[in-house]
This record gives structure tokens, C-alpha cells and sequence, in this order.
């Protein structure tokens, strides 16, 4: 195996798509200042939001409803968090990130949703035009619009920010599924309220039953449309042409938001609600998890392709690719990691995740060189890609990994 001058592997370049060789120096960088920087605002941003919308809340239903509905929100939200992790565990995502994620969706989602309403309901008021009460277009058009916008934006400002970070579908339903999830728990503190001051706790027990146990994942089922989209973007568009993609992820996600609204609007009758429940959502539900194994398996697999690129120009053992790219040797070397050292288990961690991270920064550069080039006879780009660039990033992190792990 050949050295530079550091001491670290050599990569060798191949015929198709040539591993880089990085130069280091100076010190890797794990994170990235203004990265962390914009989470910081980000996160604070969105906070705000989300307390605002509390004040909004306690204003007409009042503090103590306002509890009372917030924790019993937090069941479905429990359901949702749990999935996801499930859902996150092959490369975990910034926590961070899905603190973003969460707050946009329980925040700065909802906040937008209201003051398009309350804009809306200025407009008919000074037409002179009464808005009927249950409004079928707000409910069928425009809350679908907004809501999905709203949301789909927080996936997409994630996506421009973290965009190193950013891998796949897989990442993509990660967030949406988090957005998601916050805006669901901030409409149930709403929902729950309302019903509870118009019925009592009959009324209440319903709508809890309703949003909180049989639908938890209605809006995840969404808006993981509109993640899923740029989830596929991430891997393999460039530029702007990933902007297409997100546009039908969200059509997808409208449209299947609007299925479900229209659904309480035109099945006035209990059993035709229950009937197009277990028709209709429940298959699409167990669909969506068919889905996430198949993404989950594909990842795996693409994990130990990619991994074996640097193996093959003397990156990683093949040994270590078995160890970092499938669940056997992930869990055979945490166990491992279980009984020594709090800074060894550390590594360890850091060394799989980088590892992944890794395989899906050079599935994005193979994705690159397979792609024909637009404007056919032009000069190469000077300077590495950003994605090249983050490739010497990651080996440089993983090489101190190993050498933290071997100590």
C-alpha cells in the first residue's frame, strides 16, 4: 500500500471516476462554522415561532387547556420519533438538523398557515362575500398548498445548508417525517382544545382517537413524498436541476393531503370513513413501510459497493468494509467498542458514520461522471468539486478515526 507524505494511504486514481487524493495541510475540520452558525439562527428562529404559536393557542383556548392538549399530543408525536429513529438508524442525521427540522414543521409551518388564512379571510371579508363554514377549498385546496409548501420549504432550506450531509431518500423522509411531526403536534394542541371546549371529554376522547392513535402518520405520509423527492435529488441532480423533483414531491404530497381532506368532506357517514380508512390509508401506510426496507436495504448495499472503491486502492481492509457497511459488522464492532474506553466507543461511532457518509459522497460522484455533460466540448471546471472536496474531508476524518480507534 503506498503513503504520501503524511503517512496516510495513497489513493490511486482509476479509469472511471478517480478516487482524489487529498492534501492535508492543516487540521480537519469535523464541523463547519457557518454551517453551525446558520443551525444556531435556524433553530432559534424557529423556537420563537413555535412559542408564538403557543401565545396564539392560550389566547382562545386558554394555558390550561393549552397543557392538557400538549401533553396529550405528545403520544402521537412519541409514535412518530420512535419511527423515525428506526427509520435513521443506517446513518444518522445531525441532531441539530432534526431539531430544525422539528421546530420548522411545530413553528415557523404553522405560523404561515395562519396569517395565509387570516389574509384569506380579510380578502372575502372586505369582498363582502360570507365564507361558508366548513369551507370545502380551504380545507381541499388551500390547506393542502400551504401547509405542503411550508413544509416542503424546511426540507429544502435543510437541504441547501447541510447539503454535505444531505445523502438520499432516506435522509430526505428523515426530515420530512420530523417536520411533519412538528406540525402535526402543534394542529392536535389545537384540535384537541377546540374539542374539548365545544364537547367535553367525550368530544375530546374522539378526536384524540382519531389524530392520536388510528392517523399519527397522516401528515408524515405527506410531506415524506416532498422529502423523498429531494431525497432522490440529492443523489443524483446537480445544480438546479434537482428544482423539477421537488416540484412533483410536492404535487404528490398536495394531492395526497387533499385525498384525505376531501375524504371528511364527501364520506358524511361513519362506516364510509371507516370503509375508505382501511381501503385506502392503511394500505398506503404499510406501502410506505415496503418502501423505507427496500430504501434501507438498497442503502446497505450501495454502502459496501462504495466502501469497496477505496478498499481496492487501499483505503479500508476488506475487512473494514465488512465491519462499516453491514449490520453484522456494525453491531460485532460497537459490541467490541461496549467494553473499552468512553473515547474508543466515540471513534467507533464516528468511524461507521463517516464511513457511510462517505459511500454516498462518492455515489454522488459516480452519479456525476455517468451523467453527460450538458455543454458537450466544454472545458472542465478548475478546482475540485464540492463534492470532491468534502471526499478528502470525510478520509481525512476517518483515517483519525481509525486512529483513535486502534488508540
Amino acid at each position: 500500500m503506498t503513503l504520501d507524505p503524511t503517512g496516510r494511504p495513497l489513493a490511486v486514481p482509476q479509469q472511471d471516476t478517480p478516487i482524489q487524493t487529498p492534501v492535508w495541510s492543516s487540521p480537519v475540520r469535523r464541523t463547519n462554522l457557518s454551517t453551525v452558525v446558520w443551525a444556531s439562527i435556524g433553530i432559534v428562529v424557529a423556537a420563537l415561532a413555535l412559542l408564538l404559536v403557543l401565545v396564539y393557542l392560550s389566547t382562545f383556548l386558554g394555558p390550561g387547556a393549552v397543557l392538557v392538549c400538549l401533553l396529550l399530543a405528545l403520544v402521537p408525536l412519541t409514535l412518530v420519533v420512535l419511527a423515525v429513529r428506526w427509520i435513521d438508524r443506517w446513518e444518522p442525521e445531525p441532531r441539530p438538523a432534526l431539531w430544525f427540522a422539528f421546530l420548522w414543521g411545530a413553528g415557523v409551518s404553522i405560523v404561515t398557515a395562519l396569517v395565509f388564512d387570516l389574509g384569506v379571510q380579510i380578502v372575502v371579508a372586505t369582498s363582502g362575500v360570507a365564507r361558508p363554514a366548513g369551507d370545502f377549498t380551504a380545507a381541499v385546496i388551500q390547506a393542502p398548498l400551504v401547509e405542503e409548501s411550508a413544509k416542503g420549504f424546511g426540507i429544502l432550506l435543510l437541504f441547501w445548508v447541510i447539503r454535505g450531509q444531505f445523502n438520499g431518500p432516506i435522509d430526505g423522509v428523515v426530515y420530512a417525517a420530523m417536520i411533519a411531526a412538528g406540525f402535526a403536534f402543534s394542529e392536535n394542541i389545537q384540535y384537541f382544545g377546540v374539542a374539548m371546549l365545544d364537547g367535553g371529554i367525550a368530544d375530546l376522547g374522539v378526536t384524540f382517537l382519531l389524530r392520536g392513535v388510528i392517523s399519527p402518520f397522516a401528515h408524515v405520509l405527506f410531506t415524506a413524498c416532498t422529502g423523498l423527492a429531494i431525497g432522490f435529488a440529492a443523489r443524483r441532480a446537480s445544480g438546479s436541476s434537482y428544482l423539477g423533483a421537488v416540484f412533483i414531491g410536492l404535487a404528490a404530497a398536495v394531492l395526497l393531503h387533499a385525498v384525505w381532506n376531501g375524504a371528511f368532506f364527501l364520506l358524511t357517514d361513519d362506516a364510509s370513513l371507516v370503509g375508505y380508512y382501511f381501503l385506502v390509508q392503511v394500505p398506503m401506510f404499510l406501502g410506505a413501510i415496503l418502501v423505507m426496507v427496500m430504501l434501507r436495504r438498497k442503502e446497505e448495499a450501495l454502502t459496501v459497493q462504495r466502501l469497496s472503491d477505496y478498499a481496492a486502492v487501499g483505503w479500508f481492509t476488506p475487512a473494514e468494509v465488512a465491519m462499516l457497511a453491514t449490520p453484522r459488522g456494525r453491531r460485532q464492532a460497537r459490541a467490541w467498542a461496549h467494553g473499552q474506553p468512553q473515547a474508543r466507543r466515540l471513534a467507533m461511532n464516528r468511524f461507521i458514520t463517516d464511513a457511510t457518509r462517505l459511500a454516498s459522497v462518492r455515489q454522488r460522484l459516480v452519479s456525476a461522471q455517468l451523467r453527460p455533460s450538458r455543454r458537450s466540448g466544454a472545458a472542465a471546471e478548475p478546482g475540485p468539486t464540492p463534492d470532491q472536496v468534502e471526499e478528502a474531508r470525510l478520509l481525512g476524518l476517518l483515517m483519525d478515526d481509525r486512529a483513535q480507534v486502534i488508540g
